[in-house]
């Protein structure tokens, strides 16, 4: 009787897990620029996060890119939280926690039972209703810093906060219009923004790590890329103490339309 030998000459065996995704030049290209966005929007212009969550949605499989996406936010965190964390409002931030945790449960939940197509459209249409709200509150001048309803409002947008980062990463540009709506000056935005997304996306890592989205081959390609953020959180502290805060309310609100609807259409 004869055997067979244990591993034949013509079959091919499965690549190692620790290899790096083949990416084409431009797709390695795209998401050098999804870092680079990375690291302006955590220390420069809140809200253009969403436009590497859809580079990362677009050039990775979508749970992947989650997990390789996050890895980066974090050092960006790391920078903006080193840049600016003079500037927070903890009192804010308190009042969020509770309703954040409880995104981040939902969030859990509805990314273990609906489909990439889901996903997107869901947080689509969020952050068109969140722009349209925020937008109605600051033109009735009942932004959330007046109106009484610090309650009501942390309660919403943290709730909405935790559920968009824990599918998608894609928190930014809703904190963005509550801290907007509250009428921070520039450096006390980006710093309670940097507080608040260091503490929840590492809070995040150990959820993500068990459902299986943050793995070896995304490490590596994050390895490849903070360089990118680094460089870019850098530029970002530059820009920051330059913009007017018109021009910077405008960034933050135009960013935020644009993600939203790439998350519709796309």
């Amino acid at each position: 009787m004869s055997i067979a030998p244990p591993h034949s000459p013509n079959r091919r065996s499965p690549p190692p897990a620790s290899d790096v995704p083949e990416l084409t030049w431009f797709a390695w290209a795209l998401l050098g620029l999804a870092a680079v966005i990375v690291g302006l929007s955590k220390t420069a212009v809140p809200g253009a996060g969403t436009i590497a969550v859809a580079i990362f949605a677009a050039v990775l499989p979508a749970k992947q890119s989650t997990g390789v996406l996050l890895l980066l936010l974090i050092v960006a965190d790391i920078f903006a939280v080193t840049m600016y964390r003079r500037h927070a409002d903890w009192k804010t931030l308190v009042r969020l926690a509770p309703a954040v945790v409880v995104g981040l449960a939902v969030g859990a939940v509805f990314l273990a039972f609906a489909d990439d197509v889901w996903v997107k459209r869901t947080i689509g249409v969020i952050l068109l209703a969140v722009i349209a709200i925020t937008l109605l509150r600051r033109r009735m001048q009942a932004g959330a810093a007046s109106s009484g309803s610090h309650r009501v409002a942390a309660a919403t947008y943290g709730t909405l906060g935790g559920f968009t980062t824990m599918v998608a990463n894609a928190a930014g540009p809703v904190m963005s219009m509550y801290f907007l709506a509250a009428r921070f000056e520039v450096k006390a935005f980006l710093g309670t923004a940097a507080w608040f997304f260091a503490i929840v996306n590492i809070a995040k890592v150990p959820l993500s790590i068990s459902i299986g989205i943050i793995t070896v081959p995304g490490l590596l390609i994050d390895l490849v890329l903070v360089p990118f953020v680094v460089a870019a959180a850098f530029l970002g502290r530059w820009i920051a103490g330059r913009i007017p805060q018109s021009v910077f309310e405008k960034l933050v609100i135009g960013f935020t339309v644009v993600g939203a609807v790439y998350l519709l259409v796309v």
